[in-house]
């Protein structure tokens, strides 16, 4: 079985396992299914973050831009699904997800600050699984758009933990996001039966 080898993301606690790998490359239709549906929500979370605080203008900018690539990456991604025809089609989520933001506390100014860091913690475990699936898939061509969307991963989980200091202590971001990433890779730590990005 072929094992991780990509350099250790910052942020996460613990890396992805092996079984992850071969889970996936062995769906990789339906991973990539999930990864439309990820970009798509991605592109909504940055949205709804920005109704939500209108009058924060770092986060207003920063976050149009990030929603502005989810949607190009969606796109990206649902033609690749047309190429294989593969159809779009409702998944299960996967518990993750769901699981991540019950953690963010409902009051603010504590609940901004949440919300950020488990957008921070999400797109940093999105930049390492796209990364495995680039570093393992079979077929080279997708191996390769795999591989070109890690970049602006990379750059949507700094953005948002440069937000969070923008607006709260860089020490109390710090601590909160140890915290918080401490329960990410808990969550992760049993394998989810159906293939996921997040599973």
């Amino acid at each position: 079985m072929t094992t991780a080898t990509l350099p250790r993301i910052k942020f996460l606690k613990e890396p992805t396992s092996p079984e992850w790998i071969e889970l996936a490359l062995n769906n990789l239709d339906e991973v990539m299914l999930d990864h439309s549906h990820c970009e798509r929500k991605a592109a909504s979370v940055a949205i709804n973050m920005m109704f939500r605080y209108p009058s924060s203008t770092e986060l207003v900018r920063e976050l149009t831009a990030i929603a502005k690539e989810e949607l190009e990456h969606f796109e990206l991604v649902n033609q690749w699904l047309e190429r294989k025809n593969i159809p779009l089609a409702p998944l299960n989520a996967p518990p993750y997800g769901s699981k991540l933001h019950k953690l963010i506390r409902p009051q603010e100014p504590d609940r901004m600050l949440d919300s950020l860091l488990i957008s921070a913690l999400i797109e940093a475990r999105s930049h390492e699984r796209l990364g495995l699936i680039g570093e393992h898939c079979p077929e080279p061509e997708l191996a390769a758009f795999y591989r070109g969307l890690m970049a602006s991963e990379a750059r949507h989980y700094g953005a948002y933990w440069v937000l969070a200091t923008i607006y709260y202590d860089t020490d109390l971001v710090n601590e909160r996001l140890e915290e918080l990433a401490i329960a990410e890779s808990e969550i992760l730590s049993t394998l989810h039966p159906e293939p996921r990005i997040h599973s």
